[in-house]
């Protein structure tokens, strides 16, 4: 795939893919014989898996490091697998937080609509009285 196709694929610009290669978020992408980056499914799944790791809130750098350790290869899972399990309970204590504001946000939904209802209500039948 071209550097185009990639950047429409993930919803990011070719210059956050060129970034993301010159930074070693993502492995070098192989070239073509004219020097043009070419995407092969490895790639792509790199690029998914950093963007992936992006949204779950991994500074660069950390993403950067989890990268090198693994183009480095065996004797560096429990690093890799310390980084995942970091992550992961950060997601897991943001997905908490996330729930409690929803259950506020609920609730103050249902006060406000429940406050909302009667005074509609209230409104309605005095401009009915008026009406009379």
């Amino acid at each position: 795939m071209t550097i185009k196709e990639v950047a429409e694929k993930f919803d990011i610009t070719t210059d956050t893919l060129r970034y993301y290669e010159r930074i070693g978020l993502i492995p070098s992408v192989p070239r073509t014989a004219s020097g043009i980056r070419d995407f092969d499914e490895v790639t792509i799944k790199w690029v998914e898996f950093a963007l992936c790791f992006k949204k779950a809130g991994v500074p660069l750098e950390g993403i950067v490091e989890y990268v090198k350790l693994a183009l480095q290869g065996t004797g560096t899972e429990p690093a890799r697998r310390e980084i995942l399990v970091e992550t992961r309970d950060n997601l897991l204590e943001k997905l908490e937080e996330i729930q409690n504001c929803l259950e506020l946000l609920n609730h103050k939904i249902d006060v406000v609509y429940k406050d909302c209802g009667s005074y509609t209500q209230q409104l309605v039948e005095d401009w009915k009285k008026s009406q009379q």
